[in-house]
């Protein structure tokens, strides 16, 4: 049995992918197979990937179903899910990531040395050396959403309260037990994927990987941030290609992951509040990413028909 499967998904990021994967197949001391999804890129990313990294099984998926969607074609090619894989672990990788010789093997050194434990993100640091937030998080319920959407997460990043967000009151590199880690790295326990089930396709993009680690909580397995391992994010490579959709994509899921775990205990007044908060703020984000920057250019060009 190896030691893990790794699923990378990967769409229009063909240079991000090429670096990825060569980091990944220079990693040494553990067991992996590699499975690369292609959603549907026009960037000649899959081609690469047949020629580039023939040790990689690739799949060309037809249509972009979302990341959950490709995630879960991978895993079950891979067995893994229905009682059929021959690894003990999976780790979801995002192409945006570098991963050094020994990170993989050390991950999987602590997640062996903590059997209660189903799932490890590690420390992901931005490309202009700060701490990529999403790598440590509380699971988005009513209060801690609201103290997010109400600014009071950035006003008050130290405090247990309204910090809990991205729980910036901890120390970055500090090992501690968490909600959720960011799919970008997600090492889980096969044991805990055969519990919980794979990704749901619900989740178009993001929330699902939230969605994922609460499903594993709920059957007993903790989930931790390990800082011991650092590694480089280049955050939002694919979605920067369409920062409308992805915003759209965002607040959708943010709403499903509402829906699906905390509407039915929300007295049906403060429903209506946070259904109808998250929408406005969605229309107006998504207003802001698709209409605001052409505005813009056509200011600084000196259009006088924006002026009238």
């Amino acid at each position: 049995m190896k030691d893990l499967a790794i699923v990378i998904v990967s769409y229009n990021v063909q240079d991000y992918l090429d670096a990825c994967l060569t980091s990944v197949f220079g990693s040494r001391g553990l067991s992996f197979d590699v499975c690369v999804v292609d959603n549907a890129s026009a960037d000649g990313s899959a081609d690469m990937v047949a020629a580039q990294h023939p040790q990689a099984v690739l799949i060309r998926s037809a249509v972009n179903g979302g990341y959950a969607y490709a995630n879960n074609l991978a895993m079950r090619q891979m067995g893994i899910g229905d009682g059929r894989a021959d690894y003990r672990h999976v780790l979801l990788l995002n192409p945006d990531t570098r991963v050094a010789p020994d990170d993989l093997a050390r991950s999987v050194a602590y997640l062996d040395s903590r059997p209660d434990v189903g799932v490890v993100g590690v420390k992901l640091m931005r490309q202009d050396g700060t701490l990529d937030l999403a790598c440590r998080r509380s699971f988005p319920t009513p209060l801690v959403s609201l103290y997010r959407m109400a600014g009071l997460s950035r006003l008050f990043p130290r405090s247990r309260t309204f910090g809990r967000y991205n729980l910036t009151y901890l120390d970055e590199d500090e090992t501690a037990e968490v909600d959720a880690v960011c799919g970008a790295f997600m090492l889980v326990r096969r044991a805990a994927v055969e519990q919980a089930g794979l990704l749901d396709e619900t989740f178009w993009m993001y929330g699902e990987d939230l969605d994922w680690a609460l499903r594993i909580k709920q059957h007993g397995w903790k989930v931790m941030y390990w800082p011991e391992v650092q590694m480089l994010h280049y955050k939002r490579a694919s979605s920067s290609r369409s920062r409308a959709r992805t915003t759209a994509a965002f607040y959708r899921s943010m709403l499903l992951f509402y829906r699906k775990h905390y509407a039915r205990d929300t007295f049906f007044l403060a429903d209506w509040v946070i259904v109808g908060g998250i929408m406005v703020s969605g229309a107006l984000a998504y207003v802001l990413q698709a209409w605001l920057p052409s505005v813009l250019r056509r200011l600084r060009a000196g259009a006088p028909s924006l002026l009238l």
